[in-house]
């Protein structure tokens, strides 16, 4: 079947602006997009923008999904198949990567949107505290995956810490060294799961 240039064309365009918006948005947070922001720095018309989203919620909405998406691919997809502990640790290795490398400019795009929506009821908080959720959940549902692991719970809100904090300390303060303190107390927390689970009575 023959696919429709226009629409073709039409789907490349919102792909584009949801990047760039996504870009701009963990730097200067959701509120900071705006239709006609977008429409001049990649030379598209407004009406053509709004045409694709409608309203500013609805564009930082789609927003979010595209951020979601590119977070799975390069964070979860990876190592979706990898077995236990192997999977755990890369991870969060892969979360580190994303950070670091700057797949988005401001660094972890849930990280910087979050503290922006956190106190404000609405659909872009719940979305966004939806994906937060799915998130924390997969650390735990893959933590317990490993043998021995006593508390997941547990496990999981301090890796995930170790994560954010490796973050925060890279954006806000330059610090330089911040994810590989975190890989070390990553390795260390992953090393005391490990001991735990071999002294654990069967």
């Amino acid at each position: 079947m023959k696919v429709d240039g226009r629409v073709e064309r039409g789907e490349q365009t919102r792909r584009q602006i949801l990047r760039r918006a996504a870009e701009i948005a963990s730097v200067e947070g959701l509120e900071g997009l705006s239709i006609g922001r977008l429409a001049t720095e990649l030379e598209v018309s407004k009406s053509g923008v709004f045409a694709h989203f409608g309203s500013k919620e609805e564009l930082q909405l789609a927003t979010v999904r595209a951020a979601a998406a590119i977070f799975a691919r390069e964070v979860v997809e990876p190592v979706a198949e990898a077995p236990g502990a192997a999977r755990l640790a890369a991870l969060l290795d892969r979360w580190l990567a994303y950070s670091e490398g700057r797949t988005f400019p401001g660094g972890c795009f849930f990280y910087a949107v979050q503290a922006e929506f956190d106190a404000r009821p609405g659909r872009v908080r719940d979305a966004i505290a939806g994906y937060g959720r799915e998130w924390n959940a997969y650390v735990r549902e893959t933590a317990a995956a490993v043998p021995g692991i006593a508390d997941p719970d547990q496990v999981a809100f301090e890796l995930i810490a170790f994560l954010e904090m490796a973050n925060a300390q890279s954006v806000l303060h330059d610090d330089p060294h911040a994810y590989e303190r975190a890989r070390v107390a990553v390795r260390a927390r992953l090393a005391q799961a490990g001991t735990a689970a071999s002294t654990t009575p069967r």
